[in-house]
């Protein structure tokens, strides 16, 4: 299947590649069948970016950016309810990948990952819905540059056995 899309120009779909999300997503639920894309070039090797693009192939003039959650919020941690579970047809936890919808403003310091609503994604039988978590742990607006700063102060910060812990540069 060939789409024109807004953002990539033409590309082949491979059917086995279709994500279903059978409730759609929250304002969009006229729109179910997604592919994701690398936003790196195949070309380079290392340094792979964690954003994707989530690409709505009954819109092609739809997409999302879409990033792994685990790379800005390690200890991210969820647990989905019986109805997501059943209704993705989840069997073990290694056939399910996690993506967060990001939000990139002009302001670019201002980027953020809905870590609320993740994606949820059965790659087994390539069923996705957008669950909402009953937990005020995580937020819509998980400001990124927020996270890497934390994780950079966390990186740098030293134990001193009378001090405490202390900053220091590594």
């Amino acid at each position: 299947m060939v789409l024109n899309t807004r953002h990539f120009g033409e590309i082949i779909v491979q059917e086995e590649a279709i994500i279903t999300f059978e409730e759609g997503l929250p304002g969009f639920e006229n729109v179910r069948k997604f592919i994701i894309l690398d936003t790196q070039n195949p070309e380079e090797e290392g340094n792979e970016s964690p954003f994707k693009w989530l690409q709505c192939v009954d819109d092609p003039m739809l997409a999302f950016v879409i990033a792994n959650p685990f790379v800005f919020r390690p200890n991210y941690d969820i647990e989905l309810n019986d109805e997501v579970v059943e209704l993705l047809g989840i069997e073990k936890e290694e056939d399910v990948v996690l993506y967060a919808i990001a939000v990139v403003p002009e302001d670019i310091r201002k980027i953020s990952i809905n870590l609320k609503a993740p994606l949820v994604i059965n790659v087994r039988n390539m069923k996705g819905m957008q669950a909402i978590l009953d937990t005020d742990k995580y937020s819509i607006r998980h400001y990124i540059m927020d996270e890497i700063a934390r994780q950079e102060v966390g990186a740098n910060a030293c134990s001193d056995k009378k001090e405490g812990p202390v900053y220091c540069n590594r």
